[in-house]
């Protein structure tokens, strides 16, 4: 089910924005990049369809085929550092590519008022960041109804059970009598544990369906592309953030314990939305025009959505829950190691701005 809604809403997205964007520009075109030859690009394109696809499927298939190795196991030292620095990334990219870029669009000259009287990019981003607080608290409270209802009650009825035999213990006592009623000492941590996992499986689910928002239009842009000068630099970029994405998404479908299945569908969608998103960008290159007052609206609302999902994703369902559990607390190594590498992946993103 959630793989169909997945590929459903992936589908409506490309088709409505492809649609939409393809129209031509109502105002002026200076200072735009010089084209190069169709072959030269076509060619860089291909590449870059390949190198996005590898490095985003080793990102996200690390931690599903390294869940048996000790070392990148989710729950060691090591993979929890690299996924801190994939958060770091993730944060990066939310703030330094994707929010600049939606300002950019929305507040282009072509546009008209009311486009350049209001910010509408925090607007969005706002938006984005709620609607995925939203969505996150109502899953986390359905699932949680849906699986402690009944223990809950049934919890209760032990309660006044082992109330009553304790007042019939208190007056027959004796040195033998030793058994228990009630929840036994692994309750809490198994109910801690189901909810884990309750937690990773929304995570997993919300933070996919952001990275498949921003894929689709940075796909697009750069299947649309007619300039080495851009395509080269967005290429490294693309494959640097989709390799630490995918580590961050990966751990997270690790440790939400997916059914196989519903693993391999959620990372194989992951790695092919942005090749595909650049192979129909190559497609409608000709009729596709990204200066126009249409597709800059288009494309600037949906990097405003996405940045506030991927900005809400990093810092309270990645970094806040692990840096806020006991493993990281009670761990001063672990505690300064998670910070230093949140730090890197935050700046090596930071500076690939410089170029893309």
């Amino acid at each position: 089910m959630l793989v169909k809604k997945s590929i459903l809403l992936f589908s409506l997205v490309l088709i409505f924005y492809v649609t939409l964007v393809a129209s031509d520009c109502t105002c002026d075109s200076e200072g735009l990049l010089a084209t190069d030859p169709k072959s030269a690009t076509l060619k860089y394109k291909l590449g870059a369809i390949a190198a996005i696809l590898a490095a985003g499927s080793l990102g996200v298939f690390l931690p599903i085929l390294g869940k048996n190795i000790p070392a990148l196991h989710p729950e060691s030292n090591l993979f929890f550092l690299v996924k801190s620095f994939a958060a770091g990334v993730i944060l990066s990219t939310g703030f330094i590519h994707i929010l600049p870029d939606a300002f950019e669009d929305l507040t282009n000259p072509c546009l008209k008022d009311p486009w350049g009287s209001f910010p509408f990019t925090g607007l969005f981003a706002m938006v984005g960041a709620l609607g995925s607080l939203m969505i996150d608290a109502f899953a986390t409270g359905y699932y949680r109804r849906a699986h402690y209802a009944k223990p809950a009650s049934s919890a209760s009825v032990d309660e006044e059970r082992s109330a009553e035999h304790a007042g019939h213990v208190h007056l027959h006592s004796h040195g033998t009598h030793g058994h228990a009623h009630g929840p036994g000492p692994g309750a809490t941590p198994e109910g801690l544990k189901e909810l884990d996992l309750i937690r990773y499986k929304i995570t997993s689910q919300v933070l996919e369906m952001g990275i498949l928002v921003h894929s689709v239009i940075i796909g697009l842009s750069l299947g649309t592309s007619q300039s080495l000068d851009t395509i080269k630099p967005l290429m490294v970029a693309l494959c640097f953030h989709q390799f630490f994405e995918g580590v961050g998404l990966g751990g997270c479908i690790v440790q939400a314990a997916f059914k196989s299945a519903s693993t391999l569908c959620m990372a194989l969608f992951f790695s092919l939305t942005t090749p595909v998103g650049v192979a129909v960008g190559i497609g409608i290159s000709n009729s596709y025009d990204d200066s126009s007052p249409t597709a800059l609206i288009v494309q600037g609302l949906l990097n405003a959505i996405a940045g506030g999902i991927l900005i809400y994703m990093a810092l309270v369902d990645l970094l806040a829950q692990d840096f806020m559990s006991p493993k990281v607390q009670t761990n001063t190594k672990l505690f300064f190691g998670a910070n230093i590498t949140l730090l890197l992946g935050a700046g090596c993103m930071a500076v690939l701005a410089i170029w893309a």
